[in-house]
């Protein structure tokens, strides 16, 4: 008696094998790679969007000044201050971590409303020079006019800070004001910032103007360091004696301010928030991934009874059913990817956030949906593809 040889398929041809499903049940496949893509979706929107949440709370916690430092003269050992070297700011911003310097630096003269004012009645308001970029390292803005240039930094104008322009009656830009023993024209006022509120009681005026006419010696009084957030540490140990390295006890640095620990504290509570709700989101996603594979594959037990009648073996079933799950898988992984993608983009446009999609779930979501369509394709197919023949096409 002759033993049949048993048929084997080549990975050709199991691979068009595994496309009949979806190439003849156009319509029950596009539902079931719709099905996996609205799991992933919702996946890759919920993560996406708490990272984008994240983002813009770090990003205004450091705009606040998370990651601002400030190095002063410090106190000698008869209590007066010590002034910080020439080369202080230039050490200071030769750090590694350390992002922008800037600086002001303390002058001799003083300012009023016109030169009729007695000479005693300052209105405690101090005349700094200001290097050109201490706005944009101070997050400050303006509330009218225009801050210093290159031009204007080396004649006779100035930027008031907003209590010193209410002390000396300034209401907007154009305005004079009598400083240093002559006329300064007004550029501009400042809003009030929190980062550095000694601004507020003070007149700015360009550096080399402060130098060449208001007895500044060319020091910094103040120098501000914006360094990367999580490095603040690092910087702050160092900064004494980068700015004076012969004396670094005479050196007066910051302490981070409290937003550094609200930034540490913040960033891990919505780490876990968001790993939690990516969690909770797989979970859900999968299970209607899981419902999808299951309800498809059971509808189609007529099917493989029929091809059981014919012939097919058990493991040529599975593999098909297999193949054809991850293909939809697959498919609906990409799909899910870009329309979660899509949907984070668009909120946070909305919202004005940044757009940030952890790096993982662009992997991570094919990968779930191929391996759950897998889980859950295979096993109603190899129940089906154990049945007999007659089961099978009875129970379609």
């Amino acid at each position: 008696m002759t033993v049949p040889r048993r048929t084997r398929l080549r990975p050709a041809d199991l691979l068009r094998l595994g496309m009949i499903g979806p190439r003849t049940r156009r319509l029950r496949s596009a539902l079931s790679a719709l099905g996996i893509s609205l799991g992933i979706a919702a996946v890759v929107a919920v993560t996406g969007i708490s990272q984008s949440n994240q983002e813009h709370l770090l990003e205004r916690l450091d705009q606040l000044g998370s990651n601002l430092i400030t190095v002063a003269p410090g106190k000698g050992p008869d209590q007066q201050l010590v002034p910080l070297p020439v080369t202080a700011e230039k050490m200071l911003s030769a750090i590694g971590p350390v992002q922008q310097t800037t600086a002001t630096g303390a002058t001799t003269a003083h300012v009023y409303r016109n030169d009729l004012v007695p000479g005693q009645q300052t209105g405690s308001i101090t005349v700094l020079a200001a290097r050109l970029n201490l706005l944009d390292v101070l997050r400050a803005t303006l509330r009218s006019g225009q801050w210093l240039d290159a031009a204007s930094e080396n004649l006779p104008v100035t930027v008031l800070g907003d209590q010193s322009a209410q002390r000396l009656g300034v209401t907007g830009p154009g305005e004079r004001v009598w400083l240093g023993g002559q006329w300064y024209k007004v550029a501009g006022i400042l809003a009030p910032n929190e980062l550095a509120p000694e601004l507020g009681t003070s007149a700015l005026v360009g550096w080399p103007q402060a130098v060449a006419h208001l007895g500044a010696d060319g020091t910094a009084a103040t120098v501000y360091l914006r360094s990367y957030a999580e490095r603040v540490p690092q910087v702050q140990a160092v900064a004494a004696a980068g700015a004076n390295p012969g004396n670094p006890t005479m050196v007066a640095v910051s302490r981070p301010s409290d937003l550094l620990a609200a930034r540490a504290e913040t960033e891990d509570t919505l780490t876990g928030l968001v790993l939690a709700l990516a969690g909770v989101a797989l979970l859900v996603g999968g299970v209607g991934i899981a419902n999808t594979m299951v309800v498809g594959v059971m509808e189609r037990r007529g099917e493989i009874g029929l091809r059981r009648a014919l012939g097919a073996r058990s493991g040529q079933i599975a593999a098909q059913f297999l193949l054809e799950a991850v293909l939809m898988g697959f498919t609906g992984g990409l799909g899910g990817l870009l329309l979660g993608g899509l949907t984070v983009y668009g909120y946070a446009l909305v919202q004005g956030w940044p757009v940030a999609v952890p790096l993982p779930m662009l992997f991570a979501g094919p990968a779930v949906s191929v391996v759950v369509a897998a889980l859950a394709g295979i096993h109603p197919a190899l129940r089906a593809a154990r049945a007999s023949p007659t089961d099978a096409l009875r129970s379609a």
